[in-house]
């Protein structure tokens, strides 16, 4: 960019990693309104807020979070630089930035995104050398849809993960339909024998936790429900798939999660199976920028999620 500053930069960079100006003042070694003065200098030279306030310390805002990356990269390719010159090897990993919406379950997550890693290990198996040849970095972002959609046409990330469609904007990405599974009902090991031999009438009266009402998870749980005539007592709603499934794992509830996962559940959750949703097929998306995309990781991720997900 014309006109770039890299001292202004690289304060802001060290701001946002440290998350406060005190604390980027220590670590510079410079008076906070230096510090201060440079960021703002930035902002203006970006015509963009990067920070806002939250409590006493700063958080990012949306358009920060794409500076911070970019900044991440310069700094980082910066000190390997360095390196090369002063004749040390430095390994060059290739690097995946996902985004994942934070209202998908991370469980399914981690398996559609395991693949990514695979290819570096095929790699190094291969031919491994002291130039990083075969090294993956995995970077992972987790965010409304919305929001991480705007991270990817921006060039941010390469790939977004989410279990819902994109809703219809200006902004031209591809989708890729990974597969689709079908959904479990979970309850404290201890309870779910009783809960099972009766499923779905046990349903009735008991204490159901569920993802929040935006999601096609919950609007398809719901209608399951009304055409059953099953009447749970509702008495949890979570945007976060792992704070419900904690909540679950408390015994404060019945719970779901795709049913490929059911054994993630059962040993992280204590939480046993009493029953499969009937008719609801729960799909799983990625978008990316390109039709066919050429990043090795994101075409190891999109061949192997069918697989990860067929349940």
């Amino acid at each position: 960019m014309e006109g770039l500053n890299y001292h202004h930069l690289h304060y802001f960079w060290v701001v946002a990693r440290e998350g406060s100006i005190a604390r980027a003042s220590k670590q510079l070694r410079l008076a906070q309104p230096t510090i201060s003065a440079q960021v703002h200098e930035l902002e203006e030279s970006l015509g963009q807020k990067l920070f806002a306030r939250a409590g006493r310390g700063l958080t990012l805002t949306e358009i920060g979070q794409t500076v911070y990356g970019f900044a991440e990269q310069i700094f980082r390719l910066g000190s390997e630089m360095v390196d090369v010159m002063h004749g040390q090897p430095v390994p060059r990993p290739v690097q995946i930035q996902a985004g994942v919406d934070r209202a998908m379950s991370k469980l399914i997550a981690n398996r559609i995104l395991t693949p990514a890693l695979r290819v570096g290990k095929r790699a190094r198996g291969m031919a491994a050398s002291a130039t990083g040849a075969g090294l993956v970095s995995i970077v992972v972002r987790e965010d409304s849809l919305e929001r991480l959609i705007a991270q990817l046409a921006l060039g941010a990330l390469d790939l977004v993960l989410s279990n819902s469609p994109a809703l219809p904007s200006r902004i031209k990405v591809h989708t890729h339909v990974l597969g689709e599974c079908s959904l479990s009902l979970f309850a404290p090991a201890s309870e779910a024998p009783a809960l099972k031999r009766r499923f779905p009438h046990s349903l009735d009266g008991a204490p159901l936790l569920l993802p929040g009402g935006d999601s096609n998870v919950r609007r398809a749980i719901d209608r399951w429900l009304a055409t059953e005539s099953l009447r749970p007592v509702i008495v949890g709603e979570f945007d976060d798939a792992t704070l419900m499934k904690l909540f679950g794992q408390a015994g404060y509830g019945i719970f779901p999660a795709p049913s490929p996962v059911e054994r993630e559940v059962r040993e992280q959750f204590g939480a046993a199976v009493i029953g499969r949703i009937p008719g609801i097929r729960q799909r799983h998306y990625a978008f990316s920028t390109e039709r066919n995309p050429r990043h090795p990781s994101v075409v190891a991720i999109l061949q192997a999620a069918r697989a990860a997900l067929s349940y």
